[in-house]
């Protein structure tokens, strides 16, 4: 299968974990949106969704299912979204869509977060593809000493704002064997919103799309 295959094989393989009635939480990304176009068969048995982007949002929109402001909602039962690199202890770089703010803040309200994605994004360590950090503007040559400090090599992201307003560094070079050590260390710089490593919030559920079919790993 090409990759845009796989991708949706995963995305499909999402919608069992969507409980009748309720609210799902819906990422961004290229495979997100093969969920989406999924869940349209589902939109009469759930409330509706939250969406972790403006993108997101206009497309669920497009389908008819109803966006629900996360500061109205109480209960979450599942959180669907991919991932730009995932390790064997489900821990994630996110934010190559710059969503990575929206996207935490999502997956720390659901009960569960499942991941979905193809079998290129699973990797022995994190850090080959660029680390997110989303940033106050007036902050940015502050935050990229202080990432330069940690032994990476910060770029900002040309010509792009997140829907919160703010700039994305990216930080090249790193090799993340303690991933949660440096999400809470990147998240004490002033001036950072927050960065791509959900590694405290990892996944629960990694749906992971091969040749072979797709596999189910649990967060151990």
């Amino acid at each position: 299968m090409k990759q845009d295959e796989l991708k949706k094989a995963a995305a499909l393989a999402a919608l069992e974990y969507v409980e009748e009635g309720s609210i799902v939480g819906v990422g961004t990304g290229s495979t997100v949106n093969h969920f989406i176009d999924g869940l349209v068969n589902l939109r009469e048995r759930i409330t509706g969704a939250v969406s972790s982007s403006e993108a997101s949002t206009r497309r669920l929109a497009r389908h008819g299912i109803p966006v629900i402001d996360l500061n109205e909602v109480t209960d979450l039962p599942v959180y669907i979204d991919g991932a730009d690199e995932i390790d064997p202890a489900l821990c994630m770089i996110k934010g190559g869509g710059g969503a990575l703010t929206r996207e935490k803040i999502v997956a720390a309200v659901a009960t569960r977060f499942i991941c979905i994605c193809d079998s290129s994004k699973q990797v022995g360590t994190l850090g080959a593809f660029p680390l997110p950090v989303e940033v106050i503007p007036m902050a940015r040559a502050y935050v990229m000493r202080e990432l330069a400090a940690l032994g990476g090599r910060p770029v900002v992201r040309p010509d792009f704002v997140t829907d919160n307003g703010n700039v994305i560094i990216d930080l090249h070079g790193l090799r993340i064997a303690a991933p949660v050590a440096l999400e809470e260390e990147i998240n004490q710089i002033p001036g950072v919103v927050t960065n791509g490593l959900f590694a405290r919030r990892g996944a629960d559920v990694l749906l992971l799309a091969t040749q072979t079919g797709v596999e189910r790993h649990l967060h151990r």
